[in-house]
């Protein structure tokens, strides 16, 4: 049995053990794509597809890096902020407030003090679609940047690490902030358009380009959300990021695996110090945990190796990726030139099944046996 064919029966166990309907995995080394591949299905519900290549996933939490840590990158390139200044210096409204004094760096390792996640959404009414109007979206959005700047610490800034979307909802605005553009717009000007990942997107930001490019079993669906009283297809699965238009820090992209590879080559290339349009010095920071035991094992706006992992046990301490809360991951190995993209809908039709965690350490360290140990 070949090296694709050992990574595809891995996946295709992954679909008869119900860990996910279906999976779109993309393993590059050196630059080069290894294994492009798609098994089971795209859709359960209401009739079913075929998951493709080219299968559109909600990518959740991967907003985080691929969108607002890569525009914070690129804003610090063009010196529009640094690491080190607080929130209330680039977000006004922030000033004598709990979460004032935090820092970008504070933020971007979850270390700022905030709690992990909060059910704002609850308090909005939801729609069939997101947010109507600018004028309403920009409501929605200061409604909720009130509400994370009355939240009481959970812990001192910077003493300890929680994984807080609250985090990435405040930088997504300290963006929007800054570049007087939403987040959708900046990160599709600034990174997703110049480097090339196509289609890379936030549905809601682009809704013709999402009805006349794609068919509907294009797009992976997600949850049943009681919420919203549907089962999700093309919105986004996450309902803070719904209740703020689509477009949010923490959450609201969708993509590729192949559109996310050329992001994740981006950050490796830079890491290398290969051309592109990322900082190697910046990148290295951003990448590299920091050695403070108390914040656990995130850098900034990425998390690295820790025991256990969902990187497995074979990636480099260097390593550096990210989760999303939907069934998919990026982890990027600099010593190895090694990028792992899984996109599944695990969340599909309940987000109840958990079974992804115990599969993506094992996932991880197969690929990694098949196409370095034995090449």
């Amino acid at each position: 049995m070949n090296t694709l064919e050992r990574i595809t029966k891995l996946l295709e166990a992954g679909v008869n053990e119900q860990v996910f309907p279906g999976a779109v995995a993309l393993v590059k080394v050196g630059g080069v794509i290894r294994y492009h591949a798609a098994v089971g299905l795209a859709s359960l519900l209401p009739t079913q597809h075929p998951a493709h290549s080219t299968t559109i996933y909600d990518l959740a939490s991967l907003t985080k890096p691929l969108a607002t840590t890569s525009a914070l990158l690129i804003l610090m390139q063009e010196k529009r902020l640094r690491l080190d200044q607080s929130v209330q210096c680039l977000l006004p409204p922030c000033a004598d407030t709990p979460i004032g004094q935090a820092t970008i760096r504070d933020l971007l390792s979850h270390r700022s003090g905030l709690p992990a996640w909060r059910p704002y959404y609850q308090r909005i009414t939801p729609s069939h679609d997101p947010l109507p109007n600018k004028k309403e979206e920009t409501r929605v959005k200061n409604q909720y940047l009130t509400w994370i700047l009355q939240e009481p610490l959970a812990y001192s800034c910077g003493t300890h690490c929680l994984y807080s979307d609250l985090d990435f909802i405040l930088l997504g605005l300290v963006i929007e902030h800054l570049t007087r553009q939403s987040l959708a717009d900046y990160c599709q000007q600034r990174l997703f358009g110049p480097l090339g990942a196509t289609p890379l997107f936030f549905p809601t930001h682009q809704p013709t380009f999402l009805q006349t490019r794609f068919a509907q079993h294009d797009i992976a669906p997600t949850a049943q959300d009681p919420w919203r009283q549907r089962l999700l297809h093309g919105q986004v699965d996450d309902a803070n990021a719904y209740a703020l238009g689509g477009i949010a820090g923490h959450a609201g992209l969708f993509g590729t695996a192949a559109a996310v590879a050329v992001m994740t080559g981006a950050w490796l290339n830079a890491w290398l110090g290969k051309h592109g349009g990322f900082d190697r010095a910046i990148v290295r920071e951003f990448v590299t945990r920091s050695q403070k035991e108390s914040v656990g094992s995130w850098a900034l706006g990425w998390d690295t190796p820790s025991m256990p992992s969902s990187s497995g046990t074979r990636l480099s301490s260097k390593a550096f990726g990210h989760l999303g809360f939907t069934g998919t991951s990026i982890w990027i190995d600099p010593v190895q030139e090694l990028e792992i993209i899984l996109l599944t809908n695990r969340v599909h039709p309940s987000r109840e099944n958990t079974k992804i965690r115990e599969f993506r350490p094992l996932f991880h360290d197969a690929v990694f046996e098949e196409v370095i140990e034995k090449g």
